[in-house]
C-alpha cells in the first residue's frame, strides 16, 4: 500500500494516530511525504526519528522549512521568531539528523503520481522537472552545501529559461519545487500570494491551472499551500490540510488507482 501524507511541521503526535488509523506496516506499505516534515509544530526532532526509523519504507521530500532548518544549522540563516527547532539543533544527534535530511528527495515519480512539496513551472515536463530535481539534490548532500545554501535565497529569476546556469537556475528550481503557489501566464512566479485559488487576481493563476502547462496529463501532488486545503481531482491532490494551525493531518492511499482519503484531526501548536 502506498500513501501520500502532507506536511506534518513537527507535529509528530499527529502523525503518529495517522499511521495507526491507516495501519501502516513498514514491512509492507510504502510512505510519500510531500515535504515541511519539520518546524512550526512542537516536535520536529520526534517526527524525524519516527520517518527515519522507517528506512525504505518512507520518500520524504523536502519543502521550505526542511530547507531553512538546513540553512540556520549551516549558519546561513538566522533562526526566526516563529521556529520551533531548538529542540533538533541542540540535539547530541543533530549532525546525523542533518545528514539524513540533506540527503532527501525534491521530487519523485512514484505509482503514476509526480510528487513534489510545491508545484512545477509550466514550462518544464516530467523529466525535465526530476532532472533539475536532481541538480539540487546533488547540490545539499555534496561537499560544498554550505557554498549553496548562500546562494540559494532570492526571487530572481523569476521565469524559467532553459539557458540559465549555476546559481541562478538552481535557484528558480529550488524556488519553484519548495514554495510556489501563482504565476501568471507566462510561468513568471509570484511570491506574495497565499491565499486560496478561488479568485486570483488578475493576470495570475494557481501554478497547476497555468496555460500551456507541460505537465498536464501528469498527475501531480503537493503540499506547501495550506490555504487551499484538500484539493481531490483527477489530475491533482493538494495535501496540506493545515495540522500545524489546528486543521488535519492527510494520507492519501493511491497505489492500483485508488483515491482513499484517511485523515486525523490536530490540535494547534
Amino acid at each position: 500500500m502506498h500513501y501520500l501524507i502532507g506536511d506534518i511541521q513537527g507535529c509528530c503526535s499527529a502523525l503518529e494516530r495517522l499511521l495507526e488509523k491507516i495501519g501502516f506496516s513498514a514491512s509492507r506499505d510504502r510512505l510519500h511525504v510531500l515535504g515541511d516534515l519539520v518546524n512550526r509544530g512542537p516536535d520536529s526532532l520526534g517526527v524525524l526519528r519516527r520517518l527515519a526509523v522507517l528506512g525504505d519504507a518512507a520518500n520524504c521530500l523536502l519543502g521550505n522549512h526542511d530547507l531553512h532548518l538546513l540553512a540556520v544549522a549551516y549558519g546561513v540563516r538566522p533562526l526566526h521568531r516563529t521556529d520551533t527547532l531548538t529542540a533538533l539543533l541542540e540535539s547530541p544527534e543533530r549532525d546525523a539528523w542533518l545528514d539524513w535530511l540533506r540527503t532527501r528527495r525534491l521530487a519523485l515519480h512514484e505509482q503514476g503520481w509526480l510528487m513534489v512539496h510545491a508545484g512545477v513551472p509550466p514550462q518544464w515536463d516530467l523529466a525535465q522537472t526530476l532532472t533539475l530535481a536532481g541538480e539540487v539534490e546533488a547540490e545539499l548532500s555534496g561537499p560544498a552545501i554550505v557554498e549553496y545554501l548562500q546562494t540559494m535565497y532570492g526571487n530572481e529569476p523569476s521565469r524559467w529559461d532553459d539557458k540559465l546556469r549555476g546559481a541562478d537556475r538552481l535557484r528558480f528550481a529550488i524556488n519553484a519545487l519548495t514554495r510556489m503557489r501563482y504565476c501568471d501566464a507566462e510561468g513568471r512566479l509570484d511570491f506574495k500570494l497565499k491565499e486560496a485559488a478561488d479568485h486570483p487576481p488578475p493576470g495570475l493563476h494557481p501554478w497547476f491551472d497555468a496555460p500551456g502547462r507541460r505537465t498536464q496529463g501528469v498527475p501531480i501532488a503537493f503540499g506547501h499551500w495550506s490555504a487551499l486545503g484538500l484539493v481531490n481531482r483527477p489530475d491533482l491532490l493538494a495535501t496540506d490540510t493545515g495540522c500545524v494551525w489546528g486543521g488535519q493531518l492527510t494520507a492519501v492511499r493511491i497505489d492500483g488507482g485508488r483515491r482513499e482519503v484517511v485523515q486525523v484531526s490536530c490540535a494547534p501548536a
